[in-house]
């Protein structure tokens, strides 16, 4: 990086190589050198990854087509890092051209002017890269350029001379990666223009027509054709980008954990002072596999993964709200502060008609519910099963109390002191816990009782409500004999 002038390139024996050459090239020494290029991705080892190593040892433009939120622009960012750490460039040049290999006028003049003596400059990887999302407004001009009638004027120049166009995105990536986001939202004859540079190598604005050999990795995502109602990617282009690779959600709750704590912001004192038992963080996970096959939610659109990792960050700050109105140091996650995280559920989903007549919040519970109950098997026997077998049922203690018209609130407002007090009320439930899991810390204990009353809800052997910041529990057939005679009040009043 020493050199400066073109006659000191020569000298080191500098030889170009087109950035698809570069990003091969580089990685033949990551995979033989068996190292990750691609830092924070999880989950794609056995699918995408590999099929991304192949596309660029192919020397392909690529097409990464999948869902939100499956890490496919932080797959294109990573890509960076397979770059030379610097490359040269002729000073001053608009489009970084490569001093051995000049394209543009201002570089080729500059060479023919000054020879050995032509001033270069290096550019690091990290600025090798320009990232356009696509939107139905974007110009050609946006992306390859324009004529330029005031430089034209400035420079007493003609319209057919190059030196008047201004240059948009592509052209400025030269050399390097363009990554185009959302390819179906370009308008058709937005990817035409495309089309043709990636075929023909020459730029066409308002008739001019120039030959520019541009050197670029061309990356583009997209939603599946059948999702983006707003156009499609069009034939001619889509059969120039060589290599399509299909992305995917986390296939395990192991997985998706890992995705979710690498992209959770928390702060040190979060946690420092806040537990989040694996049960937790587990349902918080669940909630989203829920969500991917739930009735209610528009499965085209997807269930993206900052829906968990939204969800998560909220869990942990109702528990520090909880903990500072409470003036405590120090508390764990409760079940009952999986209401806090409603709102990170409802704006990451996309509902179809039943799930807008439901309504928002509603669908959020629900998904809530599910992740419990396809859980609470894990834990415990199933309460359906245990209600029909000859043997002893473990939760009859705990449901006969309820009967007898006693109910628990556990909600945000409870010190862990008082909320210790308000499971321990229901006789025969810590002894439930111990009998399954007799090895427990006492904050795991407490969670797991009140698991049990939720795990009991959603089998129907228990009522949950939900209130203002947590949840009441109660009898189920006494709830829906008190549900029965306030309708038949309301219809008195209404007479």
């Amino acid at each position: 990086m020493q050199n400066t002038t073109l006659g000191q390139l020569k000298a080191t024996n500098y030889t170009s190589r087109s950035v698809k050459e570069e990003l091969r090239e580089n990685l033949i020494k990551v995979l033989r050198d068996k190292k990750t290029e691609f830092e924070g991705i999880i989950g794609y080892d056995e699918t995408v990854i590999p099929e991304l190593q192949t596309a660029i040892l192919s020397r392909h433009n690529i097409l990464l087509l999948g869902l939100r939120g499956q890490a496919k622009t932080r797959i294109a960012r990573l890509m960076v890092n397979l770059l030379d750490e610097y490359v040269p460039y002729v000073a001053g040049s608009e489009i970084f051209d490569d001093p051995l290999n000049p394209i543009s006028w201002y570089a080729k003049n500059e060479i023919a002017t000054k020879g050995d003596d032509t001033e270069i400059a290096w550019l690091h990887r990290s600025e090798r890269y320009t990232e356009k999302l696509a939107t139905p407004d974007v110009t050609v001009a946006d992306l390859i350029g324009d004529v330029d009638p005031i430089k034209a004027a400035t420079l007493k120049l003609t319209y057919n001379d190059e030196r008047v166009i201004h240059f948009g995105l592509i052209p400025r990536a030269h050399r390097s990666i363009f990554v185009i986001n959302e390819l179906p939202d370009l308008q058709a004859r937005i990817q035409v223009a495309l089309f043709n540079m990636l075929q023909e190598k020459d730029i066409q604005i308002r008739g001019f027509k120039l030959r520019l050999p541009l050197d670029i990795q061309f990356v583009f995502t997209a939603n599946p054709e059948d999702y983006t109602n707003r156009g499609s990617i069009v034939t001619p282009l889509k059969d120039r980008i060589e290599s399509q690779i299909l992305t995917h959600y986390p296939k395990s709750i192991e997985i998706s954990r890992k995705i979710t704590f690498q992209e959770a912001k928390l702060t040190a004192e979060q946690k420092a002072n806040i537990e989040a038992d694996g049960l937790l963080k587990d349902l918080v996970e669940q909630i989203a596999f829920e969500a991917r096959k739930s009735e209610y939610i528009d499965q085209k659109s997807g269930v993206s993964a900052r829906l968990t990792i939204s969800a998560y960050e909220n869990l942990i700050s109702t528990a520090e709200r909880r903990m500072l109105i409470a003036g405590e140091k120090n508390t764990f996650v409760r079940l009952s502060d999986l209401a806090g995280i409603i709102p990170a559920i409802t704006g990451k989903i996309e509902l179809v008609y039943e799930g807008e007549l439901e309504g928002p919040a509603h669908v959020a519970t629900t998904l809530i519910g599910k992740a419990v109950k396809t859980l609470f098997a894990r834990y415990f026997p199933d309460p359906e099963k245990a209600k029909k077998t000859k043997t002893a049922n473990p939760y009859t203690e705990v449901t006969e109390w309820f009967t007898e018209g006693h109910n628990v609130d556990v909600t945000d407002t409870l010190s862990n002191a008082q909320y210790k007090k308000a499971l321990m009320l229901v006789p025969g439930l810590y002894d439930l816990v111990k009998k399954f899991h007799p090895k427990l810390s006492e904050n795991q204990t407490l969670l797991l009782m009140e698991f049990v009353l939720h795990g009991l809800a959603e089998y129907s052997q228990l009522s949950k409500n939900f209130l203002n910041g947590g949840f009441g529990f109660s009898d189920m057939f006494g709830s829906l004999f008190n549900a029965e005679f306030d309708e038949e009040e309301d219809e008195d009043d209404f007479r």
